[in-house]
């Protein structure tokens, strides 16, 4: 049974066993249209949002008679398209991105139904973050949820068990957090230049 995107939005979200189980039969090209699809809805509003917030902004300069900022009425939507081109671009290169570096380790617990179906489970499992990550506070419930959903793609589309698909996935997760978390805590323990006051060389100093 083909699944319509609305379907495939209600399954994914509310029950994304059967929804996977469903979509066993897709290929990656018909995950990929899918993943465009719903990767559009962010996009599109944060690009309204960019071009609502700048041109409130110009407004209000305009009104303490502050010159128009540069391109003037066009800059709002030039930055709006280049947000929404942004988000197009860099969502579907970071996808694939997730989904090769997930695999790695999918494969490494045991899954063997290609590389395909990970990225499958990634782009499939991107649907709550997608549709509402772009809401304040609910974002963090939408990346739990989120995350939730892509153990089970990959459980389901990998034919793992539980354990090794939230093993695989946590794995992936873990350790580039904790390569940030090496490299800030590096980077604030290096000591701050040395300020020579005006005691110092050149000041009477010796």
């Amino acid at each position: 049974m083909v699944l319509s995107i609305g379907e495939r939005i209600k399954g994914f979200l509310f029950s994304p066993s059967d929804t996977f189980d469903a979509s066993m039969e897709d290929t990656l090209g018909d995950a990929f249209k899918y993943y465009v699809v719903i990767l559009m809805i962010p996009a599109v509003l944060s690009a309204i949002i960019i071009a609502v917030l700048l041109s409130l902004f110009a407004g209000m300069l305009g009104m303490f008679g502050v010159p128009a900022m540069p391109f003037g009425a066009a800059m709002a939507p030039l930055l709006a398209v280049g947000f929404f081109v942004a988000i197009l671009i860099g969502g579907i290169i970071g996808v694939f991105i997730d989904g090769l570096w997930l695999h790695l380790w999918v494969y490494l617990v045991g899954g063997r139904n290609g590389i395909g179906e990970t990225i499958k489970a990634v782009m499939y499992g991107a649907t709550p973050s997608l549709l509402l990550g772009w809401i304040p506070i609910v974002n963090f419930i939408a990346l739990i949820w989120a995350l939730i959903v892509g153990i089970i793609g990959v459980r389901q589309l990998q034919e793992l068990s539980t354990g090794k698909a939230v093993l695989a996935v946590i794995i992936a997760i873990a350790i580039p957090l904790i390569i940030y978390v090496v490299i800030f805590a590096a980077f604030m323990a290096m000591p701050g230049p040395v300020f020579q006051g005006p005691t110092g060389p050149g000041f009477g100093g010796f």
